[in-house]
């Protein structure tokens, strides 16, 4: 354990992230403390926590898929320090505003992933998980002062594929960007992969007569961090097709889906949509085929505190 032999760990979620947080505990054999929470008629929002954090290891589970879990994140943060929480261990299964890692030149844009990062950072806890990122440029963000770790989900997704039971299964991905990851997800299901660059399609059709030696015949498996607007995955469920593939099916970690994008995926003939529960609300059903992070978070915490169970 964290510091010789303290009291067993507490467990607390922000809103967003109940959910995993309720199975993470139950993996953990720990019970998810449930924090004290009232709205005010001004919207300005109270928090307790029910115990003495003093002498307990305490895990936040904490999604930021918008600006109030952000803040609610970092409100745990400090008040567990405030409350002298032994250590203040935080997994977050989706952070908000991870693609705006970086800002162009003379843009006067402002980086959130990384500055948003950072302010997790200041808050003081002592370790921080991140699912899957989409840069791993925000784990950065810190003067060296804070654990990090980036977990990763390609087991968990081989699993889920495999349960489909696909022949002739190929993996792509959208660009060149990502295929080292596809790549790594390909060897796990002893699969060919390939790439479909968005750049270069668009200032001609090559990259479809390379991706036909691959797909033609086959079932394609698109494969991303992230499905926002499905715009890039649309265009790319395109070209697979265009390439002879018999069906293409697509995956990605987290299922944001913004606007229409369900409906335009379902317009697109796509019958199945493979992703974990990291961003609130996702379920399965005739669409969606969702699966859990909470067996990678609590093997994880599992390891990094020395607890017992999963």
């Amino acid at each position: 354990m964290l510091h010789g032999e303290p009291r067993q760990p507490i467990i607390i979620a922000n809103r967003a992230s109940r959910e995993i947080a309720a199975q993470v505990a139950a993996l953990l054999e720990l019970d998810l403390t449930a924090m004290h929470i009232r709205v005010f008629a001004d919207g300005e929002i109270y928090h307790a926590f029910p115990c003495s954090l003093s002498g307990h290891d305490l895990i936040i589970i904490a999604a930021t898929p918008d600006d109030s879990s952000f803040q609610e994140l970092l409100d745990l943060i400090a008040g567990a320090r405030y409350w002298n929480a032994l250590s203040v261990n935080v997994v977050i299964p989706y952070l908000g505003y991870s693609t705006m890692e970086r800002a162009k030149p003379e843009s006067g844009e402002i980086p959130k992933g990384i500055t948003r990062t950072r302010q997790i950072f200041r808050a003081r806890p002592d370790y921080v998980a991140f699912i899957d990122l989409h840069a791993e440029a925000v784990m950065h963000a810190h003067t060296g002062e804070v654990r990090i770790r980036h977990l990763w989900t390609e087991q968990l997704a081989a699993e889920q594929i495999r349960l489909l039971h696909c022949e002739d299964l190929v993996l792509v991905s959208p660009d060149y960007g990502f295929s080292k990851r596809v790549g790594r997800l390909a060897g796990l299901l002893d699969c060919p992969h390939t790439a479909a660059n968005k750049d270069r399609y668009g200032q001609d059709k090559t990259i479809v007569g390379q991706l036909s030696t691959v797909l033609q015949g086959r079932t394609a498996i698109i494969c991303d961090d992230m499905i926002r607007t499905g715009g890039s995955m649309l265009q790319t469920v395109d070209r697979c097709l265009e390439a002879g593939a018999k069906e293409v099916l697509v995956m990605a970690t987290h299922l944001v889906l913004s606007g229409d994008a369900r409906q335009a995926f379902i317009n697109k003939g796509i019958r199945r949509i493979l992703g974990t529960n990291t961003y609130p609300g996702r379920q399965s059903d005739d669409l969606l085929q969702v699966f859990s992070v909470a067996p990678l978070v609590a093997t994880e915490l599992k390891n990094y505190l020395g607890l017992s169970a999963v």
